[in-house]
């Protein structure tokens, strides 16, 4: 039963002499996984003989597992496939498999066609960061067709397969639309020595170290308060990660009228208080539309790089997962902060000191793996992590957790494994090593490695590469 527009997924009409005949792509109801269970003994039992007795399998038992079908207005199943987590808990590896298509639906009538594609999207919704298949060779055209990559062939029920990859960008596509601009924006502007890349940059001549942000304008008419709360914790997690306490803000704060700006300054005072940093001046504006950046000074003897690892060396993240999706930005913005008290929130600045790396890049707009490509580029090396390691929420999927913005999470280089003493509430986990290369690999438990950053995030290039002349 379809329940909404957005169970219909694809739609296509049957070619021929049934012109007419209409189809549709849906996620199946219990009798449509009946006749889709019926289709695939029909087509691999009787027709193909590729199974003796049933082909079902324990993904047909799995509640993870969607079933698509492909039916005509009358309720007739003309095709199905299945999609499913490879691994449990899911780590976002996805696989398709059981496509069957009646006899009378298949070839030119784009049935097997609008199964695959809705199969595709179907995947990347549920967060999946790979999506594979295992295909009969007789289906190769289809598949390559449709931009499917072959990776592998291997003998399954005595016929040839062939092992195919669906390109998802989803990594990439975050890392393009937030910092991939940088280099053709600022790279004249900014110095090219060992803070290239980073977050937070030193001042010449003394201990402080500087940082700045600016909240998306959106976020700011859309949530004020809680726009004024990030533009001090995001400062403040860019300082900690080079291993700096806090000791002071500049904001500068754009609304249209004064109730506005006073939402604003609502928040930054809030975690001004939380965070124990004053806000030691700024600049205000009213009759304007909103806006708001705030710059933050930290102080340290050694500040901790961003571009310091190296191949050979262990990548670790350190993360609050205790959190909830922000109201109106699920997916994007995972918040621990506004649970924490102020006490908790200052022992995260405690983290990097104590971990004492060679490297650390607090999690960004770009995402954690976007983020960890940012150290690796400022580092000149490769980092490949280990998806069943990276520490994440297990009630969300892989693919959010890896793109969103949460309110606390460090990418860390170290050369031995820290067995520093850190705050009970945080997860820690080595989950990658730094190699020779560019770009992030994400390694799977079937031990097959795929790209998830091409090769650079910013086009700022390694920190080391260029020193001021």
């Amino acid at each position: 039963m379809i329940t909404s527009l957005t169970d219909v997924i694809l739609a296509g009409t049957l070619p021929g002499p049934t012109h007419d005949h209409q189809f549709l792509v849906v996620r199946a109801d219990a009798a449509e996984r009946g006749a889709y269970l019926r289709l695939r003994e029909d087509v691999f039992i009787r027709e193909q003989a590729l199974f003796s007795g049933s082909d079902r399998d324990h993904h047909d038992e799995d509640l993870r597992t969607i079933v698509l079908v492909a039916r005509t207005p009358d309720g007739t199943v003309l095709g199905g496939v299945r999609i499913h987590p490879m691994t449990d808990p899911d780590l976002g590896w996805w696989r398709g498999s059981r496509l069957a298509v009646m006899r009378g639906a298949r070839g030119t009538h784009g049935v097997g066609v609008a199964l695959i594609r809705a199969a595709c999207a179907a995947a990347e919704e549920e967060g999946a960061l790979r999506f594979d298949a295992v295909v009969q060779e007789a289906n190769e055209r289809i598949f390559t067709g449709l931009g499917w990559i072959p990776v592998g062939r291997q003998m399954l029920r005595g016929r040839p397969h062939i092992e195919f990859e669906w390109p998802i960008a989803r990594i990439q596509n975050a890392v393009n639309r937030t910092k991939a601009i940088l280099e053709g924006i600022v790279g004249d502007l900014l110095p090219r020595d060992r803070w290239t890349g980073d977050d937070g940059v030193p001042v010449p001549g003394s201990s402080l170290v500087a940082a700045c942000d600016a909240i998306l304008p959106s976020m700011v008419e859309r949530d004020p308060e809680w726009a004024g709360w990030c533009s001090v914790l995001v400062n403040v997690n860019d300082l900690f990660a080079m291993g700096a306490t806090p000791v002071g803000l500049l904001d500068a704060v754009a609304g249209r009228d004064a109730s506005f700006v006073r939402r604003i300054v609502r928040g930054i005072a809030e975690a001004s208080r939380a965070w124990d940093v004053p806000v030691l001046g700024g600049h205000t504006q009213v009759g304007v539309p909103g806006a708001l950046s705030v710059t933050a000074l930290g102080h340290a003897t050694n500040p901790v790089p961003g571009g310091g690892a190296a191949p050979g060396q262990r990548i670790r993240v350190t993360a609050d997962l205790d959190g909830s999706w922000r109201p109106g930005y699920t997916g994007g913005q995972w918040d621990t902060s506004s649970r924490r008290t102020g006490e908790e929130l200052r022992a995260l600045g405690r983290i990097v000191p104590a971990l004492a790396p060679t490297a650390a890049k607090d999690v960004s707009m770009a995402g954690l793996v976007g983020t960890t490509g940012m150290l690796a580029e400022a580092s000149g090396c490769r980092v490949e992590l280990e998806m069943s390691a990276v520490p994440r929420p297990h009630t969300e999927s892989m693919g959010d957790w890896a793109t969103c913005f949460p309110g606390f999470a460090m990418v860390t280089a170290e050369i031995q494994p820290s067995a520093a003493e850190l705050p009970h509430f945080v997860t820690s986990n080595v989950c990658g090593i730094a190699l020779a290369g560019t770009g992030v690999g994400l390694r799977w438990p079937d031990g097959r490695v795929t790209d998830a950053v091409q090769s650079s995030v910013t086009g700022l290039g390694h920190a080391f590469e260029r020193s001021p002349s």
